[in-house]
């Protein structure tokens, strides 16, 4: 069994105290990551800079002693692997030429490789980073976005929660946008399997707009492209753990997600009742205090964690929000959130 209690959980031990990350606790709520950012000059500068993308991934680490640290990147790399330029635009967020088939896209994979070693060497930086300032036992995780999430820039040009002109393409052309998760997962694979062997512990699928979707579509877009990809993942790297996160799914798309992808943890949102997933979930659960709880701190902060603490208590849990740490969360709550659970 590995020595790092977010794997160990993974691996079916309970903690008496579970291990706790935030989604996006590496960004701009820090004032380390703002300086670094600013150094870089630009998100892709960042992002794609092997020493700056490890440090910025190092930062939390250090100041808070978070039970993992999660690689800084993004999930639009693997569309910029794939030929798809992606702007960032400060303020406006990212954008990219609109695709209408899946022809076109580069498929050579010692591409791919060279596009995302800087990825792979910002991970081994981490690792050894890790390890040379004392938290050796901090799990280090990996991630990609998932065919659906990606497939919905992709085809809108732009990110957005309505998902409209993937979902216009998938019933229109089921065909043709099957091919599309097809070649999008194929790289998703491809990178999450090079992340493990770059020195990743563990590697999250984001499914960040998975809700809203019809039964049937929500099995044919978000679980079974997620299916492939782990079952990829794990013929490569047998026993590889892998969290998924289909956020804001209905409790039954959830159930379904779980027992069909085989993932080893589901990371839940703000809206799904953890009593029931406890009970319900084959798998560990992960998260799901709200990220406004933590911005407003205080009492309500304390009874959020608590609430969620109590639903878990002698269960199998990985601690972390319902979705990404917001910007204006200040330092001190997140102190006050570490305090409440490790009491």
């Amino acid at each position: 069994m590995s020595d790092r209690k977010l794997v160990q959980v993974l691996e079916g031990r309970v903690e008496k105290t579970p291990p706790v990350w935030l989604m996006r606790q590496a960004g701009r709520y820090l004032p380390e990551y703002r300086a670094t950012r600013a150094k870089a000059g630009s998100f892709w500068g960042l992002a794609l800079n092997p020493l700056l993308a490890a440090e910025v991934t190092l930062q939390p680490v250090r100041r808070f002693g978070f039970d993992a640290a999660i690689l800084f990147s993004d999930i639009l790399t693997v569309p910029e692997a794939l030929g798809q330029k992606v702007t960032f635009t400060e303020g406006e967020g990212p954008s990219l030429t609109p695709v209408t088939s899946a022809g076109g896209f580069n498929g050579d994979r010692n591409s791919w490789a060279g596009y995302f070693e800087p990825v792979y060497e910002a991970l081994r930086l981490t690792r050894a980073g890790l390890d040379k300032d004392g938290f050796a036992a901090t799990t280090l995780l990996g991630f990609a976005g998932a065919p659906w999430t990606l497939a919905t820039y992709l085809a809108a040009g732009r990110g957005g929660d309505e998902q409209k002109a993937a979902k216009l393409w998938a019933y229109r052309d089921p065909q043709g946008f099957a091919g599309l998760l097809d070649i999008l997962g194929e790289c998703v694979a491809f990178h999450l399997i090079r992340q493990l062997e770059a020195g990743a512990d563990a590697v999250q699928i984001f499914d960040s707009w998975a809700s809203g979707l019809p039964e049937r579509l929500f099995n044919e877009v978000v679980i079974q492209p997620t299916r492939k990809i782990v079952a990829a993942v794990r013929a490569a790297r047998p026993g590889a753990k892998v969290i998924g996160f289909p956020r804001a799914a209905t409790l039954a798309g959830y159930q379904a997600y779980v027992a069909a992808t085989g993932v080893d943890a589901v990371s839940l949102d703000t809206a799904m009742p953890m009593h029931w997933a406890a009970g319900n979930l084959d798998c560990v659960p992960q998260g799901n205090l709200d990220p406004i709880a933590l911005v407003a701190g205080g009492a309500a902060l304390d009874k959020a964690v608590d609430d969620i603490l109590e639903a878990m208590a002698g269960k199998l849990h990985i601690f972390n929000l319902g979705h990404g740490i917001l910007p204006e969360t200040p330092l001190a709550h997140v102190e006050q959130l570490l305090k409440r659970i490790r009491k």
